[in-house]
């Protein structure tokens, strides 16, 4: 019991000091209902509950608060160039980007849905893109150094918020597709420790339209609507 009651103290102790170091360090909050006002710019794109109906946006809504806090400061600095959003952003504050971002945040990702399709691979031979994603994005692939997606997105695309990974699954191949590319071409450069253009630099073309297809129909519980 004594034992118990030292480890609770101590547990309660150390919420209190991480409260106390949070505080200080004057991170905004963002707030979603004022965040609801601010949507207007993004909807014609991105649609107002954060799913976009053209495949060449990106669905937003529930990819966490602080990894779109990051991209919007980002593509306003131009530390990550999006042509589409060009001058967008101008004229929001830090705070304004974060009350949005808090805002998608709390909308629930529409799944895209996966359809199969035959990639061609290297060898000239074509193969089923769904059974090869899947593989490339459970397991990698050791002999071109290409590691498992999952091990950063988790197993079922759902992310890790804190370690700055996003949730992916339910995403739209033609937009994973295209930042795979822009990534191993390096135009896209916003990637902590460059750990996408590492990635994708080792990917073929049929690996990335493969893994870009198996997670868009990827949702928890690691449901493939188009694998089943």
């Amino acid at each position: 019991m004594k034992n118990f009651t030292r480890s609770a103290a101590f547990l309660l102790s150390l919420l209190a000091f991480t409260q106390g170091a949070n505080a200080q360090s004057g991170q905004m909050e963002g707030d979603p209902q004022a965040g609801a006002d601010k949507t207007a710019i993004c909807a014609a794109c991105h649609g107002a509950d954060g799913n976009a109906v053209v495949p060449m946006y990106p669905k937003i809504a529930g990819l966490g608060e602080d990894y779109i806090y990051k991209q919007l400061e980002e593509i306003k600095t131009r530390v990550r160039i999006v042509p589409e959003m060009t001058g967008m952003l101008d004229g929001f504050s830090s705070q304004d980007l974060r009350d949005i971002a808090a805002y998608y945040e709390q909308q629930e990702l529409q799944l895209a849905g996966a359809q199969e399709s035959q990639v061609r691979l290297n060898s000239g031979e074509s193969t089923a893109a769904l059974a090869l994603g899947r593989a490339i994005y459970r397991f990698g692939n050791p002999e071109t150094k290409v590691p498992a997606c999952a091990g950063c997105h988790s197993p079922t695309g759902l992310g890790n918020e804190p370690a700055g990974y996003p949730r992916i699954g339910g995403q739209y191949a033609d937009y994973i597709a295209k930042q795979l590319r822009a990534f191993r071409a390096g135009e896209r450069v916003n990637d902590s420790n460059q750990v996408m253009r590492d990635v994708a630099e080792h990917m073929s073309e049929a690996e990335i339209i493969a893994v870009s297809s198996y997670i868009a129909g990827l949702y928890a519980g690691d449901r493939n609507t188009a694998a089943r």
